[in-house]
């Protein structure tokens, strides 16, 4: 098959900008995009920088932007991507070394920041721990993180805020806050509800799509936020707040209501702020109703929300069973 690889080229200690070189390959039906660099690499332009270890989707070196999404070369077979022109370019999120190889301290800074390591209360036992099997089913998926720093390459939230932990660091700390064996379960989520921590995750969803593994980190975001309301941590917290509001609104009337939500997830200090906001969508016919339209059959959206809650509830209580049954 005939492909086109269009790559993004820079070096930061020369030219400095980056720019696009073009490279017009013939390669086998089977090759994958690291097959096609590496073959770029060795017969065409031996300047080009990547990264790349094990070849089968387990080291996790050869993370890089395919087509404008983190993926792994060495998982990326060029006949899968339907297409003749292939865009290649370094990950986002983190400095540029050289062409395809970026500097992955920021990102190991991050995940060191969150003490990825076992914190068992009291003495080291005499004989291994022993962990109830079902306590743990739960990590089957996390666990199974390379740290190719694929989800933090496309976090929309690190783009903008360069405090927020990030994807890996979260599905990390999910891990260790869920082992029944770790004890600081209660340090480590306080420094999830603090500044960058879970409530600045904005939903993208991009660290569910990229992820190679299948982590799905935002999911474990949004269970560690769960954890903080039902801890009674985050209850001032304005992430909390508005989380609170939307499913207690939308649980109770079918419908999200624009002006009970406003009023019940911020303070009135902080309602005093929209009042200029207010005004404005006032004069151009934006204000939502002040009594809003219900939708019919709304009980059925209640059952839903109850059978949830009572759902986690459920989970919830046996998790911290079997913390206290590993901790004996």
């Amino acid at each position: 098959m005939d492909v086109q690889l269009k790559v993004r080229r820079q070096n930061p200690e020369a030219e400095g900008e980056p720019y696009w070189k073009e490279y017009a390959l013939a390669v086998p039906d089977h090759f994958t995009l690291l097959d096609a660099l590496i073959q770029v690499r060795e017969e065409v332009d031996e300047t080009l920088s990547l990264r790349c270890s094990c070849r089968s989707h387990i080291c996790g070196s050869c993370s890089m932007r395919v087509n404008g999404h983190a993926n792994l070369a060495c998982k990326t077979k060029l006949s899968d991507l339907h297409t003749d022109t292939v865009t290649v370019e370094p990950m986002g999120n983190m400095p540029v070394i050289k062409d395809l190889v970026v500097d992955l301290e920021p990102f190991w800074k991050k995940l060191y920041s969150i003490d990825p390591y076992l914190q068992p209360a009291g003495e080291v036992p005499d004989r291994e721990y022993v962990v109830p099997a079902d306590s743990m089913l739960h990590l089957d998926g996390v666990v199974n993180c390379i740290m190719c720093g694929a989800c933090v390459s496309d976090c929309e939230s690190l783009s903008v805020n360069p405090i927020f932990i990030g994807p890996t660091a979260f599905a990390k700390e999910y891990r260790f806050v869920m082992d029944p064996r770790d004890a600081a379960d209660t340090q480590r989520l306080m420094q999830m509800n603090g500044p960058g921590g879970v409530w600045d995750c904005t939903h993208c969803y991009q660290c569910v799509e990229v992820c190679p593994k299948d982590v799905a980190p935002m999911e474990r975001i949004m269970a560690m936020r769960k954890m903080l309301v039902d801890d009674g941590v985050a209850e001032k917290h304005n992430g909390a707040r508005r989380q609170k509001a939307f499913t207690d609104i939308v649980g109770r009337y079918g419908r999200l209501d624009e002006t009970r939500y406003l009023m019940k997830s911020v303070t009135m200090l902080e309602l005093a702020g929209y009042a200029k906001v207010g005004l404005r969508s006032m004069t151009h016919g934006k204000l939502p109703p002040l009594l809003p339209h219900r939708i019919p059959d709304a009980a059925r959206i209640r059952r839903i929300f109850e059978r949830t809650r009572s759902t986690h509830r459920r989970r919830f209580k046996l998790h911290q069973q079997a913390q206290e049954g590993s901790r004996v």
